[in-house]
Order: structure tokens, then C-alpha cells, then sequence
């Protein structure tokens, strides 16, 4: 499976735990034997300038980070068109998913799914798409850019006991109609991160059951690193998505 990634993403670009030295190590040491990687590339400012207000890019700019969060909204975008023909995984970071037009928190600068979501969308590359975020915290971001959007269905998974959870996401694929589906993958609610619940097992199953949803649907499905800070475990458990996706 082909995974986007960047060694720019080693850097730490600030002092918040999504940009914390060795997490995309921990990550790359075990994937690295199963993937293809391919390098990503920064998201042009007419993408970005798409889901975003000039005030917050400007704002990102001040601050200095705006070429590393343009690097994972383009690293996003280029999995979400890759998903389109075969499963892919964006290793990226920041991640986005708190990242509204004109505000952002939480880790966040861009929303990196909107951004490749409506990229797609303008190009008439999909008419329909489906968000499943499985981090931890609410997707509030992605909800406030895209809830009013005809087009996509944005679905966050708010259960913190582990069969319901399970339920849910399967409920949800089976549901599912859409031409690209795309994980919010975040992977701090697992048993030995923040959130305590999921097994990493329970990350292979779900990437299953979004491929398979993506099958029926005769359309594509692709996945991005939002939360996970546990870098004891944040590897196998993306491993064990990434096998998910790839049908293994």
C-alpha cells in the first residue's frame, strides 16, 4: 500500500504533542517494511484558500507554520485522489480535523480532509464523499467546514465503550454511500493511549469494513493521521489500519 509522508514531518514545528520529536519515527519503523511511501507535497494556496478564510492563513503564516501545515493538507489531498483507484494512508502532520475556515486548535492549522475533500469535489472527481472520524476528540472542524455541504456526510464516533464503537462504524459502512470514503484516523482512543478503549486489532477491522464499504459502493477510500500519542504502540496500531485497507 502506498503511504504519503515527507521527512519534513520529523521536524517538531512547536511544543504540542502532535509535533512531539520520535512520533512519526515510532510510526515509519514499523510500517516501513509493508508500504511504499511517496513524497508528499504542499497543498497550493488557491486549495487552501478554498476551505480557509485569508485571515487564518495569514495568521498561520505569522506564526511560521504555514509551510508545514500546507505539507499535510497537500500530503492529504494527494491520498485522497490516490484513494479514488487503491487505498492509501497519509502520514502527515499537523493533523486538522480542528481546523474550522477561520479558526483553529487543538493541534490543528488546516483542515487537511476538507481541504482534499473539496479539491476533489471541484475537479468533479467525486460527486459524493463520507468522512468517518475515529480520533478521540470531535472532528469540530470538519463539521463546522463541511455539515452544510450537500455533498458529504461527516460521521464522528463518540462512544467510549468498545463494542458500541464497533457497532457504530459497521452501522455506518453499512450505510455508507459516497464515491470516496476518508478516515479522520485518529489513534489515541486505543486501549494504551488517552482514550482507553480500542484494541488494535479493532484498527484493522475498521479499515476492513471502510474498504469493503467502499467496494460496494464501486468508489475509493484513503486515511489520515489525526491524533495517536502513545509512541509505544501509535505504529502497529496505523500498521494495523494500513492492513485493514489493503484487505490483509
Amino acid at each position: 500500500m502506498k503511504v504519503i509522508f515527507h521527512e519534513d514531518f520529523y521536524q517538531v514545528y512547536t511544543s504540542d504533542p502532535a509535533a512531539a520529536a520520535g512520533r512519526l519515527e515510532a510510526v515509519v519503523e514499523v510500517i516501513a517494511p509493508e508500504v511504499e511511501f511517496l513524497t508528499a507535497e504542499p497543498a497550493s494556496l488557491e486549495n487552501i484558500s478554498a476551505v480557509h478564510t485569508e485571515s487564518l492563513i495569514e495568521s498561520i503564516k505569522g506564526q511560521g507554520l504555514f509551510p508545514i501545515a500546507a505539507l499535510a493538507a497537500g500530503g492529504a489531498t494527494q491520498a485522497a485522489t490516490l484513494g479514488l483507484s487503491e487505498p492509501c494512508f497519509g502520514l502527515i502532520r499537523p493533523p486538522g480535523h480542528h481546523a474550522s475556515s477561520g479558526s483553529c486548535w487543538g493541534f490543528c492549522y488546516f483542515n487537511n480532509m476538507a481541504i482534499a475533500l473539496a479539491r476533489l469535489k471541484r475537479k468533479g472527481k467525486i460527486h459524493r464523499a463520507y468522512v468517518l472520524d475515529i480520533d478521540l476528540h470531535f472532528g469540530d472542524g470538519t463539521v463546522n467546514i463541511l455539515e452544510d455541504k450537500e455533498w458529504v456526510t461527516v460521521h464522528n464516533v463518540t462512544s467510549h465503550t468498545r463494542d458500541v464503537y464497533m457497532g457504530e462504524v459497521a452501522d455506518e459502512m453499512e450505510r455508507c454511500q459516497a464515491d470516496i470514503i476518508g478516515i479522520s484516523a485518529g489513534f489515541d482512543n486505543h486501549e494504551e493511549d488517552w482514550g482507553g478503549t480500542l484494541a488494535t486489532d479493532d484498527y484493522n477491522e475498521i479499515g476492513r469494513m471502510v474498504r469493503a464499504a467502499a467496494e460496494r459502493c464501486s468508489g475509493g477510500c484513503f486515511g489520515i493521521l489525526e491524533g495517536g500519542y502513545n509512541h509505544e504502540v501509535l505504529g502497529r496500531n496505523v500498521l494495523a489500519l494500513i492492513r485493514g485497507l489493503s484487505g490483509k
